[in-house]
């Protein structure tokens, strides 16, 4: 089926069309009646599969134009990427509507956020903390509110925004539509769903942890972490097949290594983007890998969580990740819609129980290819790779034998506890025993 026949609109439809969509996904296709439908949702889609538009296009749909300015559709991200990403999304499928769509996070002074939601919108996009900001010392009312869409949640939790989601849903109108979407399904996701939702309707557009088909998955065993960035080195020489490489690292600090690393022998053509980077810095990786400036961006798992990279060639992952569902989260991001793509998974020998653990979930074992010979063995582990060093608890017995190593106290020095009435007696005979007698004779003469 194509989009003209789901119950879209006519300016729905053209947005649609001038962005060069035709054919709905099948999340997409599951999830509109039942949204239309008025029903709470939970939708479990792997990345790439469109679940974006799934709960946009029925929201936006259901759309009315009110002459009050507060948001009737509240939209909760994790990160401030995302924001941005599904704010350019809602202002392009409504080009032709007048809705009004805003977003917020942290990293902005609070009174432009202010001054945004005091101007009235239709649409707020934010991340947990400038919402919860927003609301509580802010213009920001929820009296109006019909949708409310929470997006990554697994990674909203696994980021710690926990308690100030929680407090967010209780300051929302009881008569809402709940819409949940996740690349994975956890105990915590379920808690969610169980204290905010009612009777939800679950649609999952893949099941957990099987394998994109559009995706080959290929793998090399690595004696190390340098070692690892010896082979990556190797394979980005070749330009015209890497050429929009998305390069996954396990740590803000070794991003930043393997970036240190190898940009010296790419000069501007690679980026990197992680939680400790500058807001500007971050948008301008995006910018410079979205408009292919770059051909490779380097990046950690929380801040790419949700990030819509279009047509990435590659997913190389310099580690195997210690959670299956993160490997088929990363390898997600290639191989999208329609297109193919490959991964590339660097396993040391400690890394095997994750890799197996993945391979496991997925039903699916990789590719193991033959280390490339002219790649240098590198022997020099990195601090991570250090063995820890460990003291043994060892117990010392003192010699108390030794002649003026201990004495005990001298009676007068050793303290003796009485009681208040005994400690007054003896401050009495003290002072009776210091005190000296009379004499008359040696009276001192008083001067005239």
């Amino acid at each position: 089926m194509d989009f003209s026949e789901l119950n879209l609109s006519t300016q729905l439809l053209d947005a649609l069309h001038e962005m060069g969509l035709q054919t709905p996904t099948p999340i997409q296709e599951r999830a509109f009646s039942v949204i239309m439908a008025g029903s709470d949702v939970v939708g479990i889609a792997q990345t790439g599969t469109g679940k974006t538009l799934a709960f946009l296009l029925p929201v936006l749909r259901l759309w009315k134009f009110q002459k009050h300015r507060f948001p009737q559709t509240l939209i909760v991200v994790p990160t401030r990427e995302l924001v941005v990403q599904i704010v350019e999304e809602v202002e392009k499928l409504t080009t032709h509507m007048n809705v009004v769509v805003a977003g917020v996070y942290g990293g902005v002074n609070m009174r432009v956020h202010k001054a945004v939601v005091e101007s009235g919108l239709d649409v707020l996009v934010g991340t947990p903390g400038r919402i919860l900001d927003l609301a509580l010392h802010g213009p920001l009312k929820f009296k109006a509110l019909k949708h409310l869409i929470i997006d990554e949640v697994d990674e909203m939790l696994e980021l710690g925004f926990r308690t100030q989601l929680n407090n967010i849903i209780t300051l929302l109108p009881e008569k809402r539509q709940n819409l949940l979407f996740s690349a994975t399904m956890t105990p915590e996701v379920e808690a969610v769903i169980d204290k905010t939702f009612n009777f939800p309707t679950t649609i999952e557009a893949a099941a957990t942890g099987t394998p994109l088909e559009n995706i080959t998955q290929l793998g090399y065993r690595v004696q190390n972490f340098n070692t690892k960035i010896n082979l990556l080195r190797h394979l980005l020489q070749d330009r015209e097949t890497y050429h929009r490489t998305l390069v996954f690292a396990p740590s803000k600090r070794l991003a930043d290594v393997v970036f240190e690393q190898i940009t010296a022998d790419f000069p501007d053509e690679i980026s990197v983007i992680h939680g400790n980077k500058s807001q500007n810095y971050r948008f301008e990786s995006l910018r410079k890998f979205q408009e292919s400036e770059h051909r490779v961006l380097i990046a950690t798992d929380l801040v790419s969580r949700g990030l819509d990279l279009t047509e990435v060639s590659h997913v190389i992952n310099i580690d195997t990740p210690d959670l299956p569902e993160n490997y088929i989260h990363r390898i997600g991001r290639t191989g999208r819609a329609d297109k193919t793509g490959t991964s590339i998974t660097f396993t040391t020998e400690e890394e095997l129980p994750f890799l197996e653990a993945a391979e496991e979930l997925m039903q699916y074992r990789l590719e193991q290819l033959p280390f490339p010979e002219e790649v240098y063995v590198s022997e020099e582990l990195i601090v991570e790779e250090m063995p820890e060093l460990r003291v043994a608890n060892v117990q010392v017995k003192l010699d108390t034998t030794v002649p003026g190593a201990f004495h005990e106290k001298k009676k007068k020095n050793t303290k003796v506890k009485m009681t208040r009435r005994e400690l007054t007696e003896h401050r009495n005979r003290s002072k009776v025993g210091r005190r000296k007698s009379w004499d008359p004779s040696k009276k001192k003469k008083r001067k005239r």
